[in-house]
């Protein structure tokens, strides 16, 4: 494909990041990211039936994202005008207090600055993968990802609930558990640890130098060998 066919071209930071296959363990940080600013998760989660399939919303987020990232621009601005009318029909109110935030506080999933935390937590997973995994981002690429932190951020009994419930416990095969802890041990390393502590994840200094070790050896000896087709995600390959 023509770059020039795209919204972004191969030097662009969203390429760069997002075209990893190993940015992929991002997903379930994104998710739990999302739901710890209570509004956003009234608006986005709770409220539009995303509880009920939390990773096919995932996958459809990462497929508008994909499509951003690599494909021709007009799909991408037709894709993006279909997201904003359907999140222009959800409106509510917070049922009880939450952090900050009191009940009745009003919710709307196209406002921006929700939508804003949605595409950051997104971005921020994406990045601390990154940074763990394949190579560090200087403080200017990732001047943009920085609400992470800050009094907007409290996690409810029922983000709480969605963590263990669905982003830790989703339906796999038995003989694909051990590989789940995996997964959930580096998401739960992944986390700010003012919010590992606010869902209730155990954590201590062997875990986390078992997780960075581990990080630290794909970093340098696995992600810079791997072949083409298994390090980069087939659109980024298709688009080259």
């Amino acid at each position: 494909m023509d770059v020039s066919e795209s919204l972004f071209n191969d030097d662009s930071m969203l390429r760069r990041v997002i075209r990893e296959q190993v940015v992929g363990l991002s997903g379930p940080r994104a998710l739990l990211m999302q739901a710890a600013h209570p509004v956003a998760f009234a608006g986005f989660f709770a409220h539009t039936g995303a509880l009920d399939e939390p990773y096919q919303r995932l996958a459809r987020t990462a497929q508008v994202l994909d499509l951003i990232a690599f494909g021709p621009a007009d799909d991408a601005r037709r894709a993006t005008r279909h997201v904003r009318a359907m999140h222009r029909r959800v409106r509510g109110e917070l049922a009880a207090d939450a952090g900050r935030f009191p009940a009745g506080t009003p919710y709307a999933a196209d406002d921006p600055a929700l939508l804003l935390w949605i595409l950051a937590a997104l971005a921020d997973s994406a990045a601390v993968v990154y940074q763990r995994y394949v190579t560090a981002l200087s403080a200017a690429e990732r001047e943009a990802l920085d609400m992470v932190e800050g009094e907007d951020l409290h996690v409810t009994h029922e983000a709480r609930d969605l963590a263990v419930q669905i982003v830790m416990r989703p339906p796999v095969p038995l003989r694909m558990r051990p590989v789940l802890e995996l997964a959930n041990q580096i998401t739960i390393g992944l986390l700010p640890p003012r919010l590992r502590r606010q869902y209730g994840f155990a954590w201590d200094p062997v875990r986390a130098v078992a997780i960075r070790g581990g990080a630290e050896y794909a970093k340098r000896f696995v992600v810079p060998f791997l072949p083409e087709r298994l390090r980069v995600v087939r659109s980024a390959r298709r688009a080259a």
